[in-house]
């Protein structure tokens, strides 16, 4: 595939910087940061433009917090301007970037998701089992990927896909501004999902085109590979391990495992099976948690309803009816003690 033409005159637009800032500001219109760029929106705007087109663009300190779900990760949320400007970029170079992407990669790209993900693992493990073999799947993911991305090898393959010199300079400044020792991508950016999705897109290749292994499907790090033998997945992952180790400076993590299909396996927050899918148990067991922060009043009706509808919409592509019903049912007790609690029906020891 060809090079593209694009350069920093398409990404230094008003157009382009006014589209950005309406994405970026996307539900957080309210808060007092995107306030004050709003208040001189126009000014703030030609700013931005101005010092992407000349190359003087600085980015701000990251602001870093910590989230626990579904595991401790460390997050790294850009000032509003450089949200803005990360928009601005990814605007112009996604649609270059996506056309160059396995099918069946299912992280950060329109139309995708862990649900279709976990639907497309399932599919193939039911193509197989019907030629009435045992089926197996290799199920593998990356040591602490976000923080193992090489950028040199990020940078190399950049300058595949862009001829632009003043663009890839500008993407390179923004891989340097994050990490130790040349490695790393901060979580929480916009342009890093980008960047460890093309990445491992060159597993994806490899995988496909030189392995020729078909039954296969990647969420961000995580990826599948299903197949009736247990010897030739063996050497399939010695072969992804050695690529990635030569070719993308990347370590597969420890618990990388093959599994007879028949136990089922762990993706994408299922636990799949040939014929049906279980949430896993975490997912339950946080469900009840959200509910006891609630009835001890550490989080508000409106939190708990919200954390359950998201809960909710996750659960529903599993076989989860009685589940679901039996979550919706424990909510609509507690809201309904504390109602009564509330205008003194009942004491809060009943």
């Amino acid at each position: 595939m060809k090079r593209s033409n694009i350069g920093i005159k398409d990404i230094a637009t008003f157009e382009n910087a006014e589209d950005a800032y309406r994405k970026a500001r996307k539900c957080k219109r309210y808060r007092e940061e995107v306030l004050r760029f709003t208040d001189n929106l126009e000014e703030e705007l030609y700013d931005l433009v101005a010092d992407l087109e000349a190359g003087t663009y600085r980015q701000g300190e990251a602001r870093r917090f910590v989230v626990y779900e579904p595991k401790k990760r460390d997050i790294y949320a850009l000032p509003f301007r450089d949200r803005v400007a990360q928009h601005m970029i990814n605007n112009k170079i996604e649609p270059i970037v996506e056309r160059r992407f396995y099918y069946h990669s299912y992280a950060c790209r329109t139309g995708k998701g862990m649900h279709k993900a976990a639907d497309y693992a399932q599919e193939c493990i039911r193509n197989l089992s019907f030629e009435g073999k045992q089926v197996y799947i290799l199920k593998a993911d990356i040591h602490k990927y976000f923080n193992s991305v090489d950028h040199e090898v990020l940078k190399q393959i950049l300058s595949g896909i862009f001829k632009d010199k003043d663009l890839l300079n500008l993407l390179y400044y923004i891989i340097d501004s994050y990490g130790e020792d040349g490695r790393g991508l901060p979580v929480g950016n916009l342009l890093s999902q980008l960047f460890a999705n093309l990445v491992l897109n060159e597993l994806d290749n490899f995988v496909k085109h030189e392995l020729k292994e078909d039954k296969y499907t990647r969420y961000m790090d995580d990826f599948a590979i299903v197949g009736n033998s247990r010897e030739h997945l063996v050497e399939v992952l010695q072969k992804i391990d050695a690529f990635l180790g030569e070719r993308l400076k990347l370590t597969l993590n420890p618990k990388t495992q093959i599994i007879n299909a028949k136990n089922g396996f762990d993706f994408c927050g299922y636990r799949i099976y040939k014929d049906y899918r279980k949430i896993r148990k975490r997912s339950s067991k946080h469900m009840r948690a959200v509910i006891k922060a609630y009835r001890s009043g550490k989080i508000t009706k409106e939190k708990l309803l919200m954390k359950y509808a998201s809960w909710e919409g996750h659960a529903k592509h599993a076989d989860t009816y009685r589940l679901r019903m039996k979550i919706k049912g424990q909510i609509e007790a507690e809201i309904k003690k504390k109602e009564l609690i509330g205008n003194g029906s009942i004491t809060p020891d009943n």
